[in-house]
């Protein structure tokens, strides 16, 4: 029986070594988990929360996957560790975070895994990404499309501007 390909929007960050490289690196191991339809362009960030570090690079991936929620979760941790990340400290540095930000119009709230990602829409640094891929995917909680969300939110703070990579 061929289960159903679902949308989930991924975003990834790093903001340690050579960020673009790590950001590319990711986004072709996840291929394994499905097919990538579509990728951002990378946008520089300031960091949030933990503002002692070094500034992000941050895009946003679809990948249609016939994965539930749970395993593309444990699969993407298996990537983040493949890479070399080390949680030594919440929101702090890292080589690679990779979060599951919408999964087709699910709703889940479990332990360790909520979808829509519960931040999702507060912060510049995803939305920015994720409506230039997705401008009208909708929100399955707030009932917005990525770009209202995107529009409605404050302009101070989260500095995020469009990366252009140094030519070598």
């Amino acid at each position: 029986m061929k289960r159903d390909t679902r949308n989930a929007y991924l975003s990834l960050g790093s903001n340690l070594g050579n960020r673009e490289a790590n950001l590319r690196n990711a986004i072709s191991r996840l291929d394994s988990l499905g097919k990538v339809t579509a990728v951002s362009s990378f946008y520089e960030t300031e960091p949030v929360d933990f503002l002692d570090q070094p500034w992000f690079l941050n895009c946003v991936v679809l990948l249609e996957t016939t994965l539930s929620p749970q395993t593309l979760l444990q699969r993407l941790l298996g990537i983040e560790r493949a890479l070399g990340r080390e949680r030594l400290q919440p929101k702090g540095p890292r080589l690679i975070d990779i979060d599951v930000l919408l999964f087709g119009e699910e709703i889940t709230d479990e332990p360790g895994l909520t979808i829509p990602h519960p931040a999702l829409h507060e912060r510049r640094f995803v939305l920015a990404p994720l409506a230039e891929i997705a401008p009208e995917v909708l929100h399955p909680v707030l009932k917005k499309t990525m770009r209202e969300l995107l529009l409605s939110l404050p302009d101070r703070g989260q500095a995020v501007k469009q990366f252009t990579p140094k030519s070598k």
